[in-house]
C-alpha cells in the first residue's frame, strides 16, 4: 500500500473556506481602519490638537506629554477597532473554535491594551528622546535601539509576556519529555524545559512552539495537542520547529528585519523632513504630533514588503519541514499531524495562489503533505 493510499489528503470543507475568507476580510478591515485613522489625524490636524491637549494636561512637561499623547492615540484606536475585535471573538465561537467566555475575553483585551500602552510608551519615549538629543542621526541611533529592543522582547517573551495571557506548567509526561529533549539535543538545541500550554481554557485549536532565546529557550505544547496527538505526531511537529534552529532561521530573520527596519527609519527621516520643509506640517522633528506620520510610513512599508516576507517565511518553513523528514523514522506522523491540525484549526489546506502569496507565511498544507510524500518515495 502506498503512502498516499494509506493517508489520503482530505479536501477543504465549505466551512473551512468560509471561516478563512471571513478572517481575511476581518484583517483587511482592521488594517483599513488603522490606516484611515492615521490619515485623518494628519489631514485634519487632529494630531496637533491631541498634542496640545497632552501638553496642557502635562503642564508642558514634554516626557509626560508624550505619554499622554500615546495613551490618547491608543484609546481612540481601540475604540474604533473594538467592534471588529468583538466580531473576531464571536467568529471563533460561531465556528466552534473557542472555549473563551466573554468575561475572560474582556479581561484579555484589557491586559492587551495595558501591555500595548506600556510598550508603545517605552518606544515613543525612547524615539523622541533620541530625536531631541541627535536630530541629524536620530534614525540610525533609533534603528540600533529598536533592534536591541526586538531581540530583548524575543528573549523575555516566554517568561514575561506569554504568562500574562496563558498558563504554563512543566510537562508531567516524563517519557514524552525525554523523547523531545533527545530530539532537541540531536538538533544541537539546548532547551530549558518542556511546558504544557493551557490553551484549552480559551481555544479548541492546537499548537506547539520552540520559543525564546538562550536561557529562555523552551518547548511549549498546547494541552489540546497533547490530548489528541500521538507521541510520534508530537515529535514530528517539534522536529519541524527544531528545523528552524538548525537552519538558524531566527538569526536570519532578525537580520532581514534589521535591514527592513533600517530602510524604514531612513524613509521616516526623509518623510519627516519633507513634511516639515514642503508642507510645513511640523515645526521640529521632536514635535510628537508627527507620530502618526511615522506610523503611516511603517504601515505602508510593512504592506509593501509583506508578500516578499511571506515568501521568505515559506522558504524557511519548507527547509524546516525537510529537516523534520530527516529527523523522524517515518513521515506518516508528520502527514497525519498536518491533516489533524488543519481539521482542528479549521485551516485551508489548498488556498488560492494569490491568497497564499499575499496572506500565508506557511506553505499550503496540501503542498507540505505532497513534499512529505515525495520525500518518502525517494527514501523507499
Amino acid at each position: 500500500m502506498s503512502l498516499a493510499t494509506a493517508i489520503p489528503t482530505p479536501t477543504d470543507s465549505p466551512e473551512a473556506r468560509r471561516y478563512n475568507r471571513i478572517r481575511r476580510w476581518l484583517g483587511i478591515a482592521d488594517f483599513a481602519v488603522g490606516l484611515l485613522l492615521l490619515l485623518l489625524l494628519l489631514a485634519t490636524g487632529w494630531s496637533g490638537t491631541l498634542r496640545d491637549l497632552a501638553l496642557n494636561g502635562a503642564f508642558k512637561n514634554y516626557t509626560l506629554a508624550v505619554f499622554l499623547y500615546v495613551v490618547m492615540l491608543l484609546v481612540i484606536g481601540k475604540l474604533l477597532g473594538l467592534g471588529l475585535d468583538y466580531y473576531g471573538f464571536r467568529l471563533e465561537h460561531r465556528f466552534h473554535l473557542s472555549n473563551q467566555r466573554l468575561r475572560s475575553w474582556i479581561w484579555d483585551e484589557i491586559k492587551g491594551f495595558l501591555l500595548g500602552a506600556v510598550l508603545a510608551t517605552i518606544v515613543a519615549e525612547m524615539l523622541y528622546f533620541v530625536i531631541r538629543q541627535s536630530p541629524q542621526h536620530w534614525w540610525l541611533i533609533a534603528w540600533a535601539a529598536f533592534l536591541g529592543l526586538f531581540v530583548l522582547m524575543a528573549q523575555i517573551a516566554p517568561v514575561v509576556l506569554f504568562p500574562i495571557f496563558y498558563k504554563f506548567e512543566p510537562l508531567n509526561n516524563e517519557d514524552l519529555k525525554a523523547r523531545l529533549v533527545r530530539l532537541s539535543e540531536k538538533a544541537g538545541t539546548r532547551v530549558r524545559g518542556v511546558y504544557q500550554w493551557r490553551l484549552s481554557e480559551k481555544s479548541k485549536k492546537a499548537n506547539a512552539a520552540l520559543t525564546g532565546l538562550g536561557q529562555t529557550r523552551r518547548i511549549i505544547l498546547a494541552d489540546t495537542l497533547l490530548e489528541n496527538y500521538s507521541p510520534e505526531e508530537i515529535e514530528a511537529v517539534l522536529a519541524h520547529e527544531l528545523g528552524h534552529h538548525v537552519h538558524r532561521h531566527i538569526l536570519k530573520s532578525i537580520a532581514v528585519q534589521a535591514g527592513i527596519t533600517l530602510v524604514g527609519f531612513w524613509a521616516a527621516n526623509w518623510v519627516l523632513h519633507y513634511a516639515m520643509e514642503r508642507w510645513h506640517m511640523f515645526e521640529t522633528l521632536s514635535d510628537f504630533a508627527n507620530l502618526p506620520l511615522l506610523a503611516l510610513v511603517s504601515t505602508v512599508l510593512s504592506f509593501l514588503v509583506l508578500p516578499a516576507l511571506n515568501a521568505y517565511s515559506r522558504f524557511n518553513e519548507r527547509q524546516a519541514d525537510r529537516y523534520a523528514f530527516q529527523s523522524i523514522t517515518s513521515v506518516k506522523p508528520f502527514i497525519s499531524s498536518m491533516n489533524k491540525l488543519a481539521e482542528q484549526n479549521l485551516a485551508e489546506r489548498s488556498p488560492s495562489k494569490w491568497v497564499e502569496w499575499f496572506f500565508h507565511s506557511h506553505p499550503a498544507i496540501s503542498k507540505r503533505v505532497e513534499a512529505a510524500e515525495a520525500w518518502a518515495k525517494q527514501r523507499a
